[in-house]
């Protein structure tokens, strides 16, 4: 049996020699005869996967030396307070963009720590687009953003400045290239373009750690995690080995400038399907759309249980819209090939045609 096209938007898509390495580490790790789910932590074995990992994330973004990297748990739900706790000092304020829901929760778990400015939002188009022309205070100790927006679909094509800029980039983290070295910090759920959910990664200006005045609970506390290189509790072990066969994938690929051409490539060839087809009309604004999640709808919503039938009887998996936007997504993560994408823009004009 084929396997799925498969567009969920998280979990995700992983490449394929990437289940098959982690599906034999499951029953016999390194030739250890014991399973990676078994392994202690703290073992030669699993230390060195955790350093092989952030030794990746290092080498892909070309990090500069005064930036390190953890790979921790609760996800980016809990990298929303961690990052206001280290670096939102007493009495000061964090200035935030508002582009859709996880941003929005982001706000939400800052505001537990002090002020929060939120200096732009699309909000009231329901987050079709990324917003511009706003201003950053010049009191703001950090500006925080979302990067690509998974629900709406929008993305940032350009990044905003700040001398302590923080992003989320949960689900297009390693699709670009960037010049990380702008950033304060960086976090990401992996489950989208780096392995399955159970961790998220941190990647930050050890030099401005630590300024906040803050108390912060050990957890939350990145210095913490630092100290401990990473394991200052047991880590999530399955995720961390999964995300480091995916960076492995990543620099065999050519690296992230190979994965962009990937990437760039699919979403030309999507667009192009949903521009020229008069049967479907996008979500986000053209200047805003996302490479990573392609968000649309059919012009007449009464033909919806013909198009479902279509997609699904080819194999198509994970296409369902969001409920805050409706309609279809396409969540086209570096892991998905192009012919996937073929198989849905061929479908889409298989439609225009039985329905013209």
């Amino acid at each position: 049996m084929a396997k799925k096209h498969n567009y969920s938007a998280g979990p995700c898509i992983l490449p394929d020699s990437v289940f098959k390495e982690a599906s034999e580490a499951v029953l016999n790790f390194n030739g250890i005869d014991l399973s990676i789910l078994e392994i202690s932590h703290r073992s030669k074995d699993f230390v060195a996967v955790m350093e092989e990992a952030r030794s990746l994330v290092k080498e892909l973004l070309n990090l500069p030396s005064n930036y390190e990297v953890l790979f921790l748990q609760g996800g980016a739900s809990l990298a929303f307070l961690t990052t206001a706790y280290n670096y939102l000092p007493e009495g000061g304020k964090g200035a935030y963009i508002d582009t859709g829901t996880w941003s929005s929760k982001a706000i939400k778990e800052a505001k537990h720590c002090g002020s929060v400015d939120v200096i732009a939002s699309s909000k009231e188009s329901n987050y079709n687009h990324i917003p511009t022309g706003y201003t950053v205070p010049s009191d703001a100790d950090y500006l925080h953003f979302t990067s690509n927006n998974t629900i709406f679909g929008t993305q940032f094509q350009d990044f905003p400045s700040h001398e302590n800029l923080i992003c989320d980039m949960s689900s297009d983290i390693f699709s670009r290239e960037f010049d990380a070295s702008k950033f304060t910090m960086i976090y990401a759920g992996a489950q989208k373009n780096m392995g399955p959910a159970g961790t998220v990664l941190y990647i930050f200006d050890k030099d401005k750690l630590g300024k906040t005045g803050r108390d912060i609970p050990s957890y939350l506390d990145l210095g913490v995690h630092l100290a401990k290189d990473s394991m200052f509790n047991t880590p999530p072990v399955f995720s961390v080995y999964v995300s480091m066969l995916t960076l492995r994938w990543m620099k065999e690929m050519g690296g992230i400038s190979a994965i962009q051409a990937r990437n760039d490539a699919k979403a030309e060839l999507i667009y192009k399907a949903i521009d020229e087809n008069p049967l479907f009309t996008g979500h986000a604004q053209e200047d805003s759309r996302s490479k990573m999640n392609v968000t649309f709808r059919l012009t007449d919503d009464s033909l919806a249980d013909d198009f479902n039938k279509l997609w699904q009887d080819a194999g198509i998996n994970g296409l369902k819209g969001h409920r805050s936007v409706g309609g279809y997504r396409a969540s086209m993560y570096n892991a998905l090939p192009i012919e996937s994408v073929k198989v849905l823009t061929e479908v889409m004009d298989e439609f225009a045609r039985v329905k013209a």
